[in-house]
């Protein structure tokens, strides 16, 4: 059937009929855009949508009862615009004859007397019980006189496309009819020009408006309502509300515009052409802001603990249309727009809005969705453009590329048990926890994550190690940090697959038993042009102040952590990783950098605090902030620092008050850096040198309950010259691999938790290198010397089965009555000799001796209420490659007192090797 036109006549009609309908425009080259009405449905709620006045609306319903009841004289023809406008639709095809008394009906209508305009009116409200959204005939506007209204003659519309006519950009405003009540009316309006003033224009093409969504879209006008739509390369846009299709103008420059005679704000979708093709889509500009009041709020106070739910890229159905909100942080820009695939990376038509004074941006941009790539381009203070990463981004492109990724997961978590477990456990501190740290990405170079979870796992659980620490994970661009310089800190990196897949290692793994640490950098990022440093083309997560900013060692950029929204992005950044990826716990690296303003500055090259102190009362505040927001959202989680300090209370309560003025950091636990340099310088001294170093092995103990540590052999440890664990010890090959034996069971029996960098497990030779891993193929059993190196691996398994299972060896850690020397000052022999307890009383005796030679019948003091001794474990066992000298019966004490103590036993001590003793 043929459409009608926005009149409602039919398109073939003659030019006499056109003209006895007297049809007004503004300007002869223009054609009428007049909706054609047709059934509409009940307006949605929520959706946005500006609308008229409310004169407009009871003009509308004056007519709309005119239109509906006419008297008797208008009978067949009137009666079908009344079921029109009431939502029915005429069932047959109207003839040349019912259209002359269409007309004729309507020249009547503007005889009927108030009183039944009146009565239909009220006849529309009993039968309607609730707003409903306006048919189009309801919405068309009157021209002139009810005589003249154009919308009785749609009763000879039938059901097809709708018309395409061009908007002018001027249009008359609808006349009121003249049998509406003089009280309801209200005067015509002058009808104004669509266009955008040249301000606005000027604004929108230089990138630099802060309200796009204040002139571009739909607005209610004087005259109706105004379409404008910014389009640089269109070659035409079309309107398409319900039935109307209206061209809009090209005003030049990419800008579109057009005024329909319309009471209220339609909904609509644009028609865009290109040379090529013609775009089908919502108009990003007629969306409310798809950000609360609420997270704005939160923004602005630097306490949003969920911030990744409110900035970056998230999709999302907005108003009813699936599309994605792009939000971002950048108070000193002049404007913000959005490239992307989406829009072949130009932003010109993708600016964003500013959402009052907290510095954020937004833009909804309908029918985009995950998989696409995306960058902000920032206009700077002086004009100049930047084109940006997000910092919030969940997903990026591989290295060397640098665009965001919009991403939405769809992981299904298995680790249910896992974390309830790990809620109602014990804190770490008190409970089992020795640690394999791994470089993902060379551990078994070449795997996924999805490939690294179907080995790493049971690797690792074989081992029996509770947990393992990740090298960084989240995205860096230059592989051979390691992961210390971060760029984005929301994103898994994409160098071993998409975020989902990390999510399943740590599923995997969580499945296995095995906890889940990652190493975690809020201390500094790099200066790459296209990440966080002058995000905004001013300092902006960095400190204003070039003295605070610039990292001395790393040449990278510091942290402000005065900013509230800065420290809130790193707040909600370890929340993030924790409650989003089931993280169970974040090693915070390079905290002593943070904590002293001259951390590696020489005088004149920093500013004291306000009380003339070193501190950085900044960095204080924020992990205080950090540790107590995380414990008290995640249970069971724990944060260790990276501090080689001795700043008092990194483990201790943030609400506990120090010696020094100030609460503790908030810490679980800490990394004891002043053992693992003595420990290690100790066992690099040739034996009989020993003796002379004999303190620092022992000097631990002076401190060791200060604080909540962890004992680490990390990958600091065998790279840049210093040489692998095993190659650091003294002597043949025999000889460094008994070293090492001796030194992992004195760690492993040592206050502390444990931590041992892969490859180290297996005494690899060679230093670590993030370009090939460890080196596997010392454990291929055709290689001659496997053996030596499977030994050594089996020890650390034996050492891990044995600590878990007795107490002593971890639940009083952190308590002195969980340890007592039994000789420690046995310079001459290279003997230390130790017992630990569990919450029970239940002991364990650790032996080492550090020497080359047997010591046979060695005397040991011993506690009396032990009847008996069994050698529970010794690493000069020939299983691990050892001498096998071992004390394989039951050793019972004697009555006479040796070190101090009522008893004392008798014991065979191996050379370089530690020996580990039980209650039989």
């Amino acid at each position: 059937m043929t459409p009608p036109t926005p009149s409602g006549s039919d398109p073939k009609k003659t030019a006499q009929k056109k003209a006895a309908e007297k049809t007004v425009t503004k300007k002869a080259s223009a054609k009428k855009a007049e909706p054609v009405a047709r059934k509409a449905p009940a307006k949605k709620a929520g959706t946005g949508k500006t609308g008229v006045g409310a004169a407009a609306a009871e003009t509308a319903r004056a007519v709309k009862a005119g239109a509906e009841k006419v008297g008797a004289e208008a009978a067949d023809a009137v009666k079908a615009v009344a079921k029109r406008s009431g939502g029915g639709k005429a069932a047959a095809k109207k003839t040349g004859a019912g259209k002359a008394v269409a007309k004729k009906a309507l020249v009547r209508e503007a005889a009927v007397d108030t009183s039944v305009v009146k009565k239909a009116a009220a006849k529309k409200a009993a039968a309607k019980k609730a707003p409903a959204k306006k048919t189009a005939a309801q919405r068309t506007a009157v021209k002139k006189t009810a005589a003249k209204k154009s919308a009785v003659a749609e009763v000879a519309a039938e059901k097809t496309a709708p018309p395409t006519v061009a908007a002018g950009n001027l249009v008359e405003p609808a006349a009121v009819a003249e049998t509406a009540a003089p009280a309801a009316v209200q005067p015509p309006e002058t009808p104004v020009s669509p266009a955008l003033d040249a301000g606005d224009r000027e604004r929108l093409l230089s990138a630099t408006h802060h309200d796009p969504h204040g002139v571009l879209g739909a607005h209610p006008v004087p005259g109706g309502v105004a379409f404008r739509v910014f389009r640089p390369y269109a070659l035409a846009v079309t309107v398409v509300a319900e039935e109307v299709r209206a061209e809009l103008h090209d005003d030049g420059d990419g800008f579109f515009s057009g005024l329909l005679p319309l009471r209220e704000v339609p909904s609509y979708r644009l028609l865009i052409t290109y040379a090529e093709t013609v775009q089908d889509t919502e108009d990003a500009y007629a969306f409310l802001p798809a950000l609360g009041d609420l997270d704005l709020h939160l923004i602005g106070e630097g306490r949003h603990e969920q911030l990744w739910t409110a900035l970056g890229a998230q999709p999302m159905t907005h108003q009813g249309v699936a599309g994605t909100r792009f939000t971002v942080w950048a108070p000193n820009a002049r404007g913000v727009r959005v490239a992307g695939t989406f829009n072949f990376w130009d932003p010109s038509a993708f600016a964003m809005r500013s959402l009052g004074g907290t510095g954020v941006w937004e833009l909804f941009v309908p029918g985009v969705g995950e998989g696409e790539l995306y960058k902000f381009e920032i206009t700077r203070a002086d004009g100049s453009k930047t084109l940006r990463a997000d910092p919030l981004a969940r997903r990026t492109e591989v290295p060397p590329n640098t665009s965001s990724i919009i991403h939405a997961s769809h992981h299904e978590w298995q680790d249910q048990e896992w974390l309830a477990n790990r809620a109602a456990g014990a804190p770490a501190h008190e409970a089992p926890f020795s640690v394999y740290e791994i470089h993902l990405p060379s551990w078994r170079p070449g795997l996924t994550y999805r490939q690294l979870a179907e080995q790493l796992p049971a690797y690792v659980k074989d081992l029996g190690f509770t947990h393992v620490e990740l090298m960084p994970v989240a995205e860096h661009p230059f592989g051979g940090s390691w992961g210390y310089q971060v760029t984005g800190f929301y994103a898994p990196t994409a160098r071993l697959g998409t975020p989902d897949d990390f999510k399943y290692l740590v599923d995997a793994l969580h499945q296995a038993g095995i906890g889940v640490l990652m190493d975690w950098v809020p201390a500094h990022f790099p200066r790459d042009d296209w990440a966080l440093a002058e995000f905004d083309g001013r300092p902006l997560y960095e400190h204003e102040d070039p003295l605070r900013s610039a990292h001395p060692d790393w040449g990278t950029l510091e942290f402000d952590y005065g900013r509230r929204e800065v420290r809130n992005f790193l707040v909600a950044n370890a929340i993030y990783w924790c409650e989003e990826f089931h993280i169970d716990g974040l090693r915070v690296d390079a905290v002593a950098s943070m904590l002293y303003l001259d951390y590696s500055r020489e005088p004149g090259q920093w500013v004291p605090n306000v009380h003339g102190g070193r501190e950085n009362l900044d960095a204080v505040d924020f992990l205080q902030e950090m540790n107590a927001t995380v414990y008290r959202r995640v249970p069971g989680v724990v944060t260790i620092a990276e501090e080689s300090t001795a700043w008092d209370g990194v483990t201790r309560a943030t609400h506990h008050m120090g010696p020094g003025g100030f609460g503790g950091l908030g810490f679980g636990l800490k990394w004891n850096m002043g053992w693992m340099h003595d420990s290690l310088d100790y066992m690099a001294h040739e034996p009989v040198h020993r003796k002379y170093h004999h303190h620092e092995m022992t000097f631990s103990m002076v401190y060791a309950y200060s604080e909540n540590y962890v004992l680490p052999i990390s990958h600091d440890e065998v790279v840049h010259g210093k040489r692998s664990l095993v190659s650091k010890m003294p002597g043949d090959w025999w000889q460094q691999r008994a070293n090492l034996r001796a030194y992992l069971a004195f760690m492993w029996a040592h206050p502390g938790k444990q931590l041992l960098f892969m490859g180290q497990e297996f005494a690899q030779g060679a230093e670590w290198s993030e370009a090939h891993g460890p080196d596997w193929w010392l454990l291929d059993p055709a290689y001659g010397a496997e053996g030596d190196h499977r030994g050594v691996r089996d020890l650390v398994r034996d050492l891990n089965s044995v600590y878990r299972h007795t107490p002593a060896l971890w639940q009083r850690d952190t308590d002195p009555s969980g340890f007592q020397w039994i000789v420690g000052d046995a310079a001459e022999d290279n003997v230390f000799a130790f017992l630990r307890y569990d919450a029970d009383g239940s002991p364990l005796l650790s032996v080492s001796n550090l020497a080359p030679v047997v010591r046979p019948g060695y005397r040991l003091g011993a506690p009396d209420d032990v009847p008996a001794w069994l050698e529970t474990l010794n690493t000069d066992g020939a299983r691990y490659g050892g001498g096998d000298v071992t004390n394989p019966d039951v050793i019972k004490p004697d009555p006479q007192g040796w070190h101090g103590r009522p008893a004392s036993i008798q014991l065979t001590l191996p050379p370089l090797a530690t020996v580990w003793l039980r209650p039989a």
